[in-house]
Parts: C-alpha cells; structure tokens; sequence
C-alpha cells in the first residue's frame, strides 16, 4: 500500500507532457512571370516567418499560367522547404482568379493575400497577426503612397475609387488593395462565392466582418516589370462596376426619361411657335442632330445591358473559374532548369504540424 501510494505521488509531481498546437498561417501569393524577383521574394517573406515563433506557417504560391521560368523556380523552392506549397494553372486566368485559387486552397487558422513583387511589404505581417489575435476576421493593408507611382497611376487609382464608391452600396477603403489577412471564417465565407468575374477587394469589403485597416507606404518593385497594363485595368474597374453597382442601367433608364421630357417640352415649344407666331421652318440640321444624339444614347445604353447580360451568360454556363495543371502532389521533385537553380535558396526538411480544412 505503501509503494502504491509512492508511486502516485511521484505521479503526480511528474509534470505532464501537453502538445499545443500552433495556428497555422497560411501566405497566398499569386505570380505571373515573376522569374526574376520570386527568390528575394521567398528571402524577404520567410525571414519574417520565421521569427514568428508561436505560429507555423505555410507559403502558398499559385502560378498563374506564366511563360518564363517562374514554375521552375517555384517547384525549386518547394523541393527545399516542405512549407511551400505550388500550384500552378493551365492557362493565364488573370490576376484575380489566380488569387481566388489561392484562397480556395488554404486551410490556415488564418489566410493572408500578397503580391510576389515586394510592393506588398512582408514586415507588415506581425502587425496583421496582431490585430487578428485582437478580434478582426479582416485586417487590411492600405497603400498610402507608392515611391515610384505615376502621375497617372495615382490620379487613375484616385479616380477608380471615387466612381466606384458614388456607384456602389459596399464602400471600398481607398488603397485597400489585395494585400489582406483573413480569419478561416471570413476566407471560407470568401471561397464560396461563386462569381466568375472577380475583384477580391470588393468581396471582402461586402462581407462586413470586422476589419482593421493597417497604412503602409509600397516600396517600388524589386525587379521586371507590372503585368496590369491600361487594357487589364479597366477590365478590373469594368468588373468592380458591373459587379458592384446596377446604377449604370438605373442611369441609364433616368437618361432616356430626362430626354423623353425634354422631346416633349421641345414638342409643346413648336406646336406653340406653329399656333401663335406662324414662323416655324422645316429643320433639317436639328432633326438630324436630335436624330444622331437618340440613336448614340440608345445604341451606347444597349450595350449597357449587354454587358449585364454577357455576365449572367458566362456565369450560367457553369464551367470552372481555373483549372489546374499542376498542385502540390504533382509537382515534379526536382527542379533542373538554371533559372531555378539562380533563384532558389537551400532550406532544411521541415515537419507538418496538423492542419484543418
């Protein structure tokens, strides 16, 4: 009896072995072309990864269909260092759809969105965490300023989210890009939205968890070039109104009834002339402008809701938003080309630490 009782004090002096998981960070990043900025890329993110001592993280990295040597530099980080994860996608889907399939496939305890051409700085991410530790299922980053911004990339920026916010019910911070951190909640909720013709931002500003917004200044690209030409931007702004606000089309029908009353006046002002003065002549010139201006409105306010239309056709047609020629269980072991080998940097094999969907 004795011994027994022994053994159970020593028992319970024995301090008992209890594993704590770490949240899971999950970092999404979509790269198109970046051959040449991907390894300080890489070096910059995983410098403050690391020193995060009490979260386990993961490196997302989602190629979005490019024709240089990205996939070959990415697949070389991911044969160093097993917390890299690569997709890649069959064809260029565009910048948006890229960070969709990103966010589609992270199982974080939390998510957060950049770009891979250090414009996104990675030492904003303690800040985020913090933040998301405080409460806030999204914490935003909002670009300030840009150090090598246009004159017309500012005033273009400037202008897009003045027109945007007068259009639409959901307001989008100015700034608030991509660059973002999300709870699993609000990045679940994110990825169950069906739309085919994205702009991420504005989703997560209509989605209404708390947020926080964090000011940054982007620091200029560390090397090649923006994929956003004019073209693809005002594709992204066409997106943000079509998807975002019906007022083009309410616009629309306050046009033709402005012009419709003023045909009217414009009719009782001739019938007048005609009855009490007798000095109307036959006008040509004006019948033809009046003419012109008509069948300009009509033809431009079709095409208006042409654009609804074609929007609700591609979404009916059911067909999937990427597809991907190459996930993480696909990927090739080891990367051969010399682009690869430039870029990549050695890392040790790293353990799992379980994770959720």
């Amino acid at each position: 009896m004795a011994s027994l009782s022994g053994s159970m004090r020593g028992y319970m002096r024995e301090p008992r072995l209890m594993s704590v998981k770490k949240p899971v960070l999950y970092v999404v990043s979509p790269c198109y072309n970046e051959a040449e900025v991907i390894g300080a890329f890489y070096d910059a993110l995983k410098a403050v990864l690391s020193s995060l001592k009490d979260i386990d993280h993961r490196i997302l990295l989602v190629d979005d269909g490019s024709s240089d040597a990205t996939l070959d530099v990415l697949n070389a980080l991911a044969d160093r260092d097993e917390r890299v994860l690569v997709y890649s996608l069959s064809r260029n889907f565009g910048h948006q759809v890229a960070i969709s399939a990103g966010i589609a496939k992270s199982r974080g305890d939390a998510t957060i969105v950049m770009d891979s051409d250090l414009q996104h700085p990675p030492t904003l991410i303690p800040e985020m965490l913090v933040s998301w530790r405080a409460g806030h299922d999204v914490v935003s980053a909002v670009r300030r300023s840009t150090d090598d911004a246009t004159l017309f990339k500012r005033l273009s920026s400037d202008g897009f989210y003045t027109v945007i916010n007068w259009l639409s019910d959901t307001r989008i911070e100015p700034g608030a890009a991509d660059f973002c951190l999300m709870s699993r909640k609000a990045r679940k909720v994110l990825a169950g939205m069906p739309e085919r013709h994205r702009f991420v931002r504005g989703l997560v500003a209509w989605m209404g968890f708390r947020r926080a917004y964090l000011p940054y200044v982007a620091p200029p690209r560390a090397a090649g070039h923006s994929k956003y030409s004019l073209r693809k931007m005002l594709r992204l702004a066409l997106d943000a109104v079509f998807a975002f606000s019906v007022a083009p089309i309410r616009l629309a029908t306050r046009v033709g009834v402005g012009i419709a009353a003023l045909g009217a006046l414009y009719l009782v002002y001739v019938i007048g002339r005609a009855l009490w003065l007798h000095d109307t002549e036959p006008g040509w010139s004006s019948l033809l402008g009046t003419l012109l201006i008509l069948g300009g409105l009509q033809l431009a306010f079709t095409g208006l809701i042409g654009e609804y239309l074609a929007r609700i056709f591609e979404q009916v047609k059911g067909r999937p938003l990427y597809v991907f020629k190459q996930t993480p269980e696909e990927r090739p072991r080891r990367a051969t080309s010399a682009a690869a080998k430039k870029n990549a940097r050695t890392e040790a094999p790293l353990e799992f630490a379980n994770e959720q969907g």
